[in-house]
């Protein structure tokens, strides 16, 4: 079933996203439902994306349950059966696409781990030879391993691209021991990550989470590295001084890049095989990285 819109929900809508509608469930807890919507250079387009709701969907929650013991995270259920509020009876349209999760106070900060020199980073790298104030060594390549994993947060933008900062600033907006501890648990994550990625042939060059605030403890919530969220490279193609071959959006983007369109809504139609090949990496990523068979 193809999910575009979430209006059929006669809930107070608390957030209506790029890709996720999330409602209001009572004073405490949330509906986040992941819509088949697909964005590209920030701009969420009319075609949807067969099943690529259920596959972030499934693929944070594999990691949620991975990475537990590192962090609580905000996952109360996914089964739609056990949903409040006479949600239930939406199962079919909710079924592997939706969490019911404890209402959290999101800390004000994208917190952005990079392994690996690329995107926005690699930007920064050759006009200045740092990110957010870490200064890296020199001569290194598009797509190089770095020494060591980096925190690089940014501030969170309500519409357009986030903008990257240092460290030192956000110990200034949230003070230093919560970004202290927002640093050591988005390193020890991504660590912990990349070495079972590795394990199943992919290259996780680069993630970005959201944590909050549960009952005084620091929680991670909203997505956690889905193909939206972070880079995913094939590791056995992997070469660096070249862009990669990615589990996300690459193709799309690669099909954007050759039509004669300025980034700006409207956005294009997009062909049958672009759709088609786009839902495939998708699906990969989520077999890949969950080692089951995924079904629709």
């Amino acid at each position: 079933m193809l999910i575009k819109d979430t209006n059929f929900i006669d809930l107070p809508v608390f957030i209506k996203g790029k890709v996720r509608d999330v409602y209001e469930v009572g004073a405490d807890k949330l509906l986040m439902i992941v819509t088949d919507r697909i964005s590209a250079f920030d701009v969420v387009f009319d075609d949807l994306i067969p099943d690529k709701g259920c596959v972030l969907n499934g693929i944070s929650e594999f990691w949620f349950d991975y990475c537990k013991d590192i962090i609580g995270n905000h996952v109360i259920t996914t089964d739609v059966s056990e949903y409040p509020m006479g949600l239930s009876k939406f199962k079919e349209e909710l079924k592997g696409r939706s969490m019911l999760v404890k209402r959290v106070k999101m800390v004000e900060a994208e917190c952005i781990v990079r392994g690996y020199l690329e995107g926005s980073g690699l930007k920064d790298y050759k006009s200045t030879g740092e990110i957010s104030g870490i200064k890296l060594p020199e001569g290194l390549k598009q797509a190089d391993k770095l020494p060591e994993p980096i925190f690089t947060p940014s501030t969170k933008a309500s519409e357009g691209h986030d903008i990257n900062v240092s460290y030192e600033y956000v110990k200034k907006q949230i003070g230093e021991k919560l970004a202290s501890t927002l640093k050591e648990k988005s390193i020890t994550l991504y660590k912990k990550a990349e070495k079972y990625a590795l394990s199943r042939g992919i290259i996780l060059a680069d993630t970005k989470f959201e944590f909050g605030m549960l009952d005084g403890e620091l929680v991670i919530a909203d997505e956690m590295f889905t193909p939206d969220s972070s880079r995913f490279w094939e590791l056995a193609d992997y070469e660096p001084g070249r862009a990669q071959k990615s589990f996300d959006k690459q193709y799309l983007r690669e099909y954007l890049e050759s039509l004669d369109w300025d980034k700006t809504p409207p956005a294009p139609k997009l062909p049958q095989e672009v759709i088609e090949k786009t839902r495939a990496k998708y699906i990969e990523a989520y077999e890949r990285i969950t080692g089951k068979k995924f079904t629709a």
